[in-house]
């Protein structure tokens, strides 16, 4: 085993750095964790560790690299950091997470990313493959680290994974069998700086792929479907909107897949328990994985008709006075926002506001076409929002501090019919630690209105 006996430098005590810690650990590493909070911070982490079996850099970055022959990152840390060019300088070998979990398993990765859509389409394509009784794991940025799987996974095993840009920036030899890139729009331009930077790292998903592997691209995404140029991969194209010579798409309000001129029904649209166009996408994306891993066309079909969709994405949440409340804490950039206001069939009260990931939030307000009615703002790009909400013609904003006020407030500007939905078009960590923890909050706040 590559880790046996070495030192290795785990950085970044994240949802992903306690399973690393572990599982170096049970291989026989030497581990180091570093993170730039200190220990007080960190104390309800440090439980879930051998804190006796570790050593602990805190609050700084190391200075002495030179003990050091591996460094695993956690997805959060930016590569860009200057300790980490340095061991990178120094010959160390500088890895991510996943690419850890890569070289530990046996069994084959399927790899899915996109801006938006990751993980319903991964939740979806996973629950096809245990329906097939395939060995199956749903891993990734999913919230289940694909390293605390990687050692339980045998050589038959499937790991169904959700990678993210930030993850797919520190892989060296990571080839999963299937690659899919659902979408790609302006995000997190905060850490990429550039949107070429933000296109290359989602590319990194395909770049060890060959000949005897897939990768399953959106063509009605310009950004996403010009990447087929880039790619050694057989290309299986997906479209909601074009009939292809190949791959899935719609016809006659089918969902339908084509390979060697043979057309297979997999299910009526109206079959899909998710709403919204964008779900219809993440369904012919997962249709298209699953079919060419050569899962029978009847399985995609049930597995279709039966998912119900995943918690903080477009989530039903409770009816009040005629009111309902869907949780999207999900919907993290305008992108995934505009989605969701596109899938609700009733006037919108919008609560959207938080972290500043350097969006712009034009298209986001366009996208209210007369259905939004009422905006209430939080977080630090409140201000932000509403400004460009007034230089674009909507004046209906109102600023909170919290999403106790964001719910209350919400609820009086609705009225019988109306649907009060959380789509914050921003990450959460301004005010929360994650988006699952912000949806629990907006969830606990709709409970506390009906008294």
């Amino acid at each position: 085993m590559f880790v046996k006996d070495k030192n290795v430098l785990v950085v970044g005590l994240g949802r992903s750095g306690i399973p690393t810690v572990n599982t170096l650990l049970k291989l026989g590493a030497k581990v180091t964790v570093n993170d730039m909070k200190k220990e007080d911070a960190l104390k309800d982490i440090l439980k879930d560790l051998k804190v006796d079996e570790i050593e602990f850099i805190l609050g700084e970055h190391p200075k002495n690299l030179s003990a050091f022959h591996i460094m695993v990152l956690s997805p959060g840390v930016p590569t860009d950091l200057p300790f980490i060019q340095k061991a990178k300088n120094m010959g160390i070998i500088v890895i991510g997470e996943l690419e850890l979990a890569y070289r530990l398993c046996k069994g084959k990765f399927i790899a899915i990313t996109g801006t938006n859509g990751k993980t319903t389409t991964t939740a979806l394509t996973g629950e096809i493959f245990k329906r097939a009784e395939k060995e199956t794991y749903v891993v990734g940025n999913i919230g289940i680290a694909a390293v605390s799987k990687s050692l339980e996974a045998s050589k038959e095993a499937i790991m169904v994974t959700e990678v993210s840009s930030f993850q797919l920036e520190s892989i060296i030899d990571f080839r999963p069998k299937i690659s899919a890139i659902l979408n790609i729009t302006p995000d997190h331009l905060n850490r990429h700086k550039t949107m070429e930077n933000y296109v290359k790292a989602k590319a990194n998903v395909f770049k060890n792929q060959c000949k005897e592997d897939y990768v399953v691209l959106n063509v009605d995404n310009e950004l996403t479907y010009d990447l087929k140029n880039d790619t050694k991969a057989n290309i299986i194209p997906f479209s909601r909107k074009t009939y292809l010579e190949k791959g899935a798409y719609v016809a006659d309000e089918y969902i339908v897949v084509k390979n060697h001129h043979k057309e297979v029904r997999i299910c009526h649209i109206d079959d899909l328990n998710i709403p919204g166009k964008h779900n219809l996408e993440n369904a012919l994306a997962a249709t298209a994985i699953c079919y060419f891993a050569g899962i029978d066309a009847s399985i995609i079909g049930d597995g279709l008709k039966s998912f119900m969709g995943v918690e903080h994405r477009i989530e039903f949440v409770d009816q009040i006075k005629g009111v309902r409340f869907i949780n999207d804490s999900k919907g993290t950039n305008p992108d995934a926002a505009i989605k969701a206001i596109e899938a609700m069939q009733t006037p919108i009260v919008l609560v959207a506001g938080g972290m500043d990931k350097g969006s712009d939030f034009k298209e986001f307000i366009d996208s209210f076409n007369g259905k939004v009615k009422e905006m209430i703002l939080i977080g630090e790009t409140a201000e932000k929002i509403k400004k460009t909400a007034e230089e674009n013609g909507f004046s209906r904003c109102t600023i909170v501090e919290n999403m106790e006020q964001a719910v209350k407030t919400a609820a009086e500007a609705s009225q019988n019919g109306d649907t009060v939905l959380l789509s914050p078009a921003c990450a959460s960590w301004d005010m929360y630690p994650s988006f699952e923890v912000r949806g629990e909050h907006f969830k606990e706040c709709v409970k506390i209105l009906r008294g």
